[in-house]
């Protein structure tokens, strides 16, 4: 019998989730860096955004998720049929996503579309692959911010057209620019250059499932 590998602990998170928006409807937060979505199966591994926000929001439930190191706007839904409405919405791609990223080395274009598609790397799980066989379509929109003078680096706006996981940061990492700190996909100089993966998810637009009316959420990048 082959040893298990040590269970991954994720290490103690002490920003507060920001409340950006609340009806009794939904909720609108800024998750922090490096704070799960959803509790782990390990019992060390309990803290996360739904743990917290269920102590004063009891029927809170998670629409979608942002990765450990991600930080930024999500959305949650504060009964059923609000979740089965937004549900709806993230399956039939109208809700807009745009994101912030610090990439390693500078962008030879000012925007692009990326279009690489995306299958589970199996044996070296978490991690996704790009594989033009078994992947599934992922397409990610890019515009240039800044070319910082000070870091060899390029600030960008992700607009991802899909939501595949680990989108943007094997997208990134397939342009030869990978998102700094990112500790899956990045050279060991870029991951090196910051000390937490340099994306924000910065806009989140949908359709408010009881008023209709569209819903515009702004979290400013920290970076």
């Amino acid at each position: 019998m082959q040893p298990q590998a040590d269970p991954f602990i994720v290490p103690a998170c002490y920003e507060e989730i920001e409340i950006l928006f609340q009806d009794p409807h939904l909720l609108l937060i800024n998750k922090p860096t490096r704070l799960l979505s959803l509790s782990g199966k390990h019992p060390l591994n309990k803290d996360s955004v739904h743990f917290r926000l269920v102590q004063d929001f009891p029927t809170a439930t998670m629409l979608h998720r942002l990765d450990f190191g991600t930080s930024g706007i999500m959305v949650l839904a504060l009964n059923k049929k609000v979740n089965a409405h937004i549900t709806k919405q993230f399956q039939s791609r109208s809700v807009v996503k745009c994101y912030n990223a610090l990439l390693h080395g500078h962008l030879a274009h000012d925007n692009g579309l990326i279009e690489y598609p995306i299958a589970k790397d199996k044996p070296n799980f978490p991690l996704q692959k790009i594989c033009f066989e078994t992947g599934k379509i992922a397409l990610t929109n890019y515009q240039v911010v800044e070319r910082p003078s000070d870091l060899f680096a390029t600030k960008v706006n992700f607009t991802p057209a899909t939501g595949r996981t680990h989108q943007l940061r094997i997208h990134s990492q397939q342009m030869g620019h990978p998102i700094l700190g990112c500790d899956l996909y990045a050279t060991d100089e870029a991951f090196l250059m910051k000390p937490r993966l340099m994306l924000h998810a910065t806009t989140l637009a949908f359709d408010h499932p009881v008023t209709g009316q569209r819903v515009e959420g702004i979290c400013p990048c920290p970076f």
